[in-house]
């Protein structure tokens, strides 16, 4: 009976982890839920619940013994797709047996642990870039390339920095957006460019939310309303913070 109780603990383990690493990765709602059961039946465990939003899992399993439960917490979140599909390989593994409890939590352990992501040089150079396309892509001209490319680098850069110093997201992607505005401006007086609404456009679309309205918008239709409804608020007030740090710059030329 012991036993018994001990193996499901670990297999609710394999199974919150799992789900942990999706959420704080990007995972939508319903594809955390899903692996989970999935990774539960794998290993025998045929009814299971579970409750997920984007700051917390709740997941219980029942057995021929009393009912368990156990909750997490989510505190951080990114957007990290590799991640996301290294767990579904776990997942997919588990599920047709060539893989087995031990060795799938080491292995989760180890992606949790993972930094995955580019070097920040990349990430800020990558940022410009896309800025300089996104200017274009909004039937921009190729003079403004340069200082859409300058103002949304800088713009990503200052967004890092200020999350550093104030781990409050609303805040760091206000004042981002207010030194992407304000160098927009500068850039177009000193006359480095000339449509200053198709920079400032260009600059700012690093910061949008784009996979988080995605999420909310499949979570809701998925029948997730919490978590839709959690994710879409969060997306309004990233798209919030952008327009007033724009408003602001704005409201005193």
């Amino acid at each position: 009976m012991e036993n018994q109780v001990e193996g499901t603990y670990d297999i609710m383990e394999v199974c919150l982890l799992a789900g942990k690493i999706m959420l704080q990765s990007g995972g939508e709602t319903y594809r955390v839920e899903d692996t989970m059961m999935r990774i539960a039946a794998a290993f025998g465990i045929h009814t299971t619940h579970s409750y997920v939003t984007p700051t917390g899992i709740i997941f219980s399993a029942e057995g021929t013994e009393p009912t368990k439960t156990k909750l997490i917490r989510i505190s951080e979140r990114s957007t990290d797709l590799k991640k996301v599909a290294m767990v579904n390989s776990i997942s997919r593994s588990i599920s047709s047996g060539e893989m087995n409890i031990n060795e799938a939590l080491k292995q989760l352990k180890e992606i949790d642990s993972l930094d995955v992501t580019f070097p920040f040089k990349y990430q800020v150079a990558a940022a410009s870039l896309a800025s300089g396309c996104f200017m274009i892509m909004f039937n921009g001209g190729w003079n403004d390339f340069l200082p859409s490319m300058l103002s949304g680098g800088l713009g990503y850069l200052s967004f890092v920095y200020f999350h550093r110093f104030v781990p409050i997201k609303f805040f760091s992607e206000f004042l981002a957006s207010f030194v992407i505005g304000l160098l927009s401006v500068l850039l177009v007086k000193l006359g480095l460019g000339d449509q200053l609404d198709k920079i400032i456009i260009g600059s700012v679309m690093t910061l949008v939310p784009g996979l988080l309205v995605t999420n909310a918008i499949r979570d809701l239709m998925a029948g997730h309303l919490v978590s839709g409804l959690s994710k879409g608020a969060e997306a309004f007030l990233t798209a919030f913070a952008i327009g007033a740090g724009i408003a602001v710059v704005l409201s005193f030329l």
